[in-house]
């Protein structure tokens, strides 16, 4: 399974490419999405749009794992988040993806085993579960990678839950 795993923002948008073919996962790629504060809202989402579905296209994921929204006290910035998550859940559909969605308790919780964790405890939980050989400079990313990786344990789980339901076979 190849995941584009994606933290939902329009000043910055997480993403990242996580694969398991070869039954361990490996980062393919991540990056932090930027755009220009003095750009005006349609321009930042073109910007994000364009640049996920050249991922797409490059990359060929079968799955797209994205954050559910976490509603804040900006109601602004909570409608801009939600259409960015809308545009990049069309392209993923229109790319015949399955999407996935996880909160981030769920996230937290796949990750680190504690829903409530502090963030830097998050990231030193991250770089012990899959190898990133760059530097960082936005949470955002590292979030991305999170998903992606909550994505397979909760597949892995499913088969797990699937498998033991089966019928033994003499």
């Amino acid at each position: 399974m190849k995941i584009l795993a994606i933290d939902p923002g329009y000043e910055r948008v997480g993403i990242a490419i996580l694969d398991d073919e070869s039954g361990k996962e490996v980062l393919l790629y991540s990056d932090c999405i930027l755009t220009a504060r003095t750009d005006d809202f349609t321009e930042r989402l073109h910007c994000i749009g364009v640049k996920v579905e050249d991922l797409i296209k490059t990359y060929t994921p079968d799955t797209m794992a994205i954050e559910n929204l976490f509603f804040n006290t900006n109601q602004k910035t909570a409608m801009h988040v939600a259409e960015v998550r809308g545009a990049l859940i069309f392209l993923a559909k229109n790319a015949h993806m399955r999407v996935v969605e996880y909160t981030p308790l769920q996230v937290k919780t796949a990750i680190s085993g504690y829903g409530r964790g502090k963030k830097e405890h998050l990231v030193k939980m991250l770089r012990q579960l899959i190898l990133i050989e760059k530097d960082i400079a936005h949470d955002d990313e590292y979030d991305a990678i999170a998903i992606g990786l909550t994505c397979f344990v909760y597949q892995k789980s499913l088969f797990e839950k699937t498998r033991r339901m089966l019928p033994k076979t003499p």
